[in-house]
C-alpha cells in the first residue's frame, strides 16, 4: 500500500480540542495549584510537558508507523501492559489516592497504566478478529483468548478498584466485536452478563449502590455522596448562555471536588456557557465523524476495527465523562479526552491519534 496525505482535519480537530483544554485547565487548576506548589500553573505547566510534550512524540512516531505493523506486536503489549497494571499493588511502587490504587511512582513521575492498556487492548482485539477466515470461525476462535485477557483485567481492575475502566473495556468490547460480525444475539447475551456482573458490583460494595441512589435523587444527601454532582449541576447553571467570563468560576475555589479531573467540564460550563459546552460537545462528536469516515474507507480489517476502536474510546468516554457530570447518568470518575488534567492520558490519546492518523494515510 502507498501511504498519501494524513487526515488534516482530524489532527487539526484534536489539537483545537487541546488547545481549549489547556485554556480551560490553566484557569480551572489556579486554585489547587496554589495550595500543592504555590503558584498559579502547576498543573498547566506539569501537563504541557510530562503530557502534551511526551504525548506529542508519542504521536509523532505513531502516526509514521505503518498501522499493520501493530498488529504483529498486539498480544506481546497487551501481556506487557497487563504486567505494567499489576505493579500498582507493589507496596512503595504503586500508590493509593482517594482510597484507589491506579498509580506507579517513580519517584520524579506517575503514570496510570490502564490510560495505556485502553490502546493496547483495543490493538490487541482488533488484531486478534482481523485474522483471515471466515468471520464466524474467528469470533469463535477468539472468544477463549480474549475472554482469559477479559477475565485477568476485570480481575486487576476489581481490586484495585476501578469500575468506570470495566465499563470502557465493556464498551469497546461489544463495538469491536459488533464490527467484526458477532451475530446480534450473541452480543445481546453479552450485554445481559454483563449488565448483571455489574450488578453483583454494585451490590457488593455499599459505595457504588450509594451512587446509583444519588444519581436517581442527588437531593437525599447534598453534603455527603450528592455533593459532587450537585456542585457539578450548580457550575453548570451559573454559566447560564456565555458564561461568568474565563477566569471567574466560582466553584473551583474548593466547593467542586476533582475541578481539573472528571470534573472540569462543569468548570467550562460556568466559565464559558452553554456556548462553550457546545463547542465543545461539538468537537467531540466532529472528531468521532472523522475517525467513522477513516474507519469506513479503511483498506482492510484489521484497519477498519483499530480505527474503529480508538474512535469508539474517545467517543464513549468524553460522552459518559460528560453525561455524568450534567446528571445524565450516574458519576463514573472518568476524565474527559484531551481536556482533563494527567499526563498518562494525554500521552497514550495522542498515541492513539497517531495511530488513526496512520491509518488515514491509507484510506481508499
Amino acid at each position: 500500500m502507498k501511504a498519501h496525505q494524513p487526515d488534516y482535519i482530524l489532527i487539526a480537530t484534536v489539537f483545537v480540542l487541546i488547545f481549549l483544554g489547556m485554556i480551560i485547565l490553566s484557569s480551572a487548576s489556579v486554585v489547587l495549584s496554589q495550595g500543592v506548589a504555590d503558584e498559579s500553573y502547576y498543573f498547566l505547566k506539569h501537563q504541557l510537558i510530562y503530557g502534551f510534550g511526551i504525548g506529542l512524540i508519542g504521536f509523532l512516531i505513531a502516526q509514521r508507523i505503518p498501522y499493520n505493523f501493530w498488529q504483529k506486536i498486539a498480544f506481546p503489549l497487551i501481556i506487557a501492559s497487563l504486567i505494567l497494571l499489576s505493579l500498582v499493588f507493589i507496596p512503595k511502587l504503586g500508590f493509593e489516592h482517594s482510597g484507589a490504587k491506579r498509580w506507579l511512582n517513580f519517584g520524579f513521575f506517575s503514570i496510570q497504566p490502564f490510560e495505556f492498556v485502553k490502546i493496547t487492548f483495543i490493538l490487541y482485539l482488533s488484531a486478534i478478529l482481523a485474522r483471515k477466515g471466515k468471520s464466524e470461525e474467528v469470533i469463535k476462535k477468539s472468544l477463549m483468548p480474549i475472554s482469559v485477557i477479559v477475565g485477568i483485567l476485570f480481575l486487576i481492575l476489581y481490586f484495585q478498584p476501578n469500575m468506570s475502566a470495566m465499563g470502557i473495556v465493556v464498551l469497546l468490547t461489544g463495538l469491536i466485536y459488533f464490527l467484526a460480525g458477532m451475530k446480534m444475539t450473541y452480543i445481546l447475551s453479552l450485554v445481559g452478563l454483563a449488565i448483571f456482573a455489574f450488578w453483583v458490583l454494585i451490590k457488593s460494595a455499599p459505595y457504588r449502590l450509594s451512587r446509583l441512589t444519588i444519581f436517581l435523587h442527588p437531593e437525599l444527601d447534598p453534603q455527603g455522596q450528592g455533593y459532587q454532582i450537585n456542585q457539578a449541576l450548580l457550575a453548570i447553571g451559573s454559566g447560564g448562555l456565555f458564561g461568568l467570563g474565563l477566569g471567574h468560576s466560582v466553584q473551583k475555589w474548593k466547593y467542586l471536588p476533582e475541578p481539573i479531573g472528571d470534573s472540569i467540564f462543569a468548570v467550562a460550563a460556568e466559565e464559558l456557557g452553554l456556548v462553550g459546552a457546545a463547542i465543545i460537545v461539538f468537537l467531540f462528536v466532529f472528531l468521532a465523524w472523522r475517525g467513522i469516515q477513516i474507519a469506513r474507507r479503511s483498506p482492510d480489517k484489521f484497519g477498519f476495527l483499530l480505527a474503529s476502536g480508538i474512535t469508539g474510546w474517545f467517543f464513549f468516554q468524553a460522552f459518559i465523562n460528560m453525561a455524568a457530570i450534567s446528571g445524565i447518568m450516574p458519576l463514573t470518575g472518568m476524565p474527559l479526552p484531551f481536556i482533563s488534567y494527567g499526563g498518562s492520558a494525554m500521552v497514550a490519546s495522542l498515541i492513539g491519534v497517531g495511530i488513526l492518523t496512520n491509518i488515514s494515510k491509507y484510506i481508499k
